[in-house]
């Protein structure tokens, strides 16, 4: 939130000045949608939407929200209500995965590595090596920066478990395995060290940085 605010008072200060805010209203609006999507999307699926599973009738729900004013909710059963309001624009959250019965999952279980044999290398000196694999795993998208990963998650569509490797959805299967990454992002660590080897180097190499992933001890990384 505190980009969101200085945003906010940037804004405030340039038009007291006389100058263009066009820019910045721009990001703005594309920060609003970050945190509706991340942080609000989330809540309104996991509260609301099954209270609303004994409506049996498609309708619209509009929120109409107003700083400092009490929320308003409007109804709508005209599905296409959208197209005539010309910014809008549809949110959502990452569709839930389907899994196999545990019986039809049987012949693609995962080979477990050690848990604490990676390490990764960045450039600036720093070292990630100490905790199990999967602490190891989050620290590092955390430290090249969660949006960033992200992008390349959607665009190359990278998943573990058939689960988006960062999403906005707890998976009804995996959910154990994925761990919060903040502002409603969601990391799965449903693999094993070579998988996470193999994932952190896309990442890196999509990015254009000078990582390096270490596995000890692990054969099948050597």
């Amino acid at each position: 939130m505190s980009r969101l605010s200085d945003l906010y008072k940037a804004i405030e200060t340039m038009r007291r000045e006389g100058l263009s805010t066009e820019d910045l209203e721009r990001k703005v609006s594309l920060a609003e949608e970050e945190i509706i999507k991340k942080e609000i999307l989330p809540v309104l699926t996991q509260n609301i939407e099954p209270a609303l599973q004994q409506v049996k009738r498609e309708l619209v729900l509009v929120v109409d929200y107003q700083p400092g004013h009490p929320l308003t909710v409007h109804i709508s059963r005209k599905r296409n209500f959208t197209a005539e309001i010309p910014d809008a624009k549809e949110i959502v959250q990452d569709p839930p995965v389907e899994h196999g019965s545990r019986k039809q999952d049987k012949d693609i279980k995962i080979k477990r590595s050690a848990p604490h044999d990676m390490a990764v290398f960045f450039p600036d000196g720093t070292m990630i090596g100490e905790g199990t694999a999967a602490e190891i795993l989050t620290e590092t998208v955390k430290k090249i920066g969660v949006e960033r990963v992200r992008k390349i998650v959607e665009e190359e569509k990278l998943t573990f478990s058939k689960v988006p490797v960062i999403s906005n959805r707890r998976d009804a299967k995996y959910g154990g395995k994925q761990r919060d990454l903040g502002n409603g992002w969601l990391i799965i660590t449903h693999s094993n060290n070579k998988t996470k080897k193999a994932f952190i180097e896309k990442i890196a190499q999509r990015l254009n940085l000078d990582i390096r992933v270490v596995l000890k001890n692990d054969k099948e990384g050597k």
